[in-house]
């Protein structure tokens, strides 16, 4: 079994950082992709950005050249680094995991408040 576990959320103002973490326990994989998504109240989830066991990056245009996504290989964790934040980006923010072929594994989603 693999389990995910998302730290870092909270309240912040807008214009602030923030700097989530996804500890992957378990079963390891060779090839995947990892990635944050988010739901905001009243919306569908969304992607924010992945990164591949290759290193590898995607980001949703809403974020590109705030947020960061990176992954220690060595502590099985992924890491997103959200700077200059908006009011828009408060949502729940879940941990993915898709090894090659096989299911995905989520999170149970950290929540990030970014309000005055």
């Amino acid at each position: 079994q693999v389990q995910l576990v998302e730290s870092g959320g909270g309240l912040v103002q807008p214009g602030g950082s923030l700097r989530l973490s996804c500890a992957a326990s378990g079963r390891i994989f060779r090839i995947y992709v990892m990635g944050w998504y988010r739901q905001a109240p009243g919306k569908q989830r969304e992607l924010v950005a992945t990164v591949t066991s290759g290193g590898r990056t995607n980001y949703a245009d809403s974020v590109k050249g705030r947020f960061t996504i990176s992954g220690d290989n060595d502590k099985n964790t992924v890491y997103l680094q959200m700077s200059s934040l908006e009011p828009e980006d408060t949502a729940v923010y879940y941990c993915n995991l898709k090894p090659l072929g096989m299911m995905d594994y989520w999170g149970k989603g950290t929540l990030v408040t970014v309000s005055s």
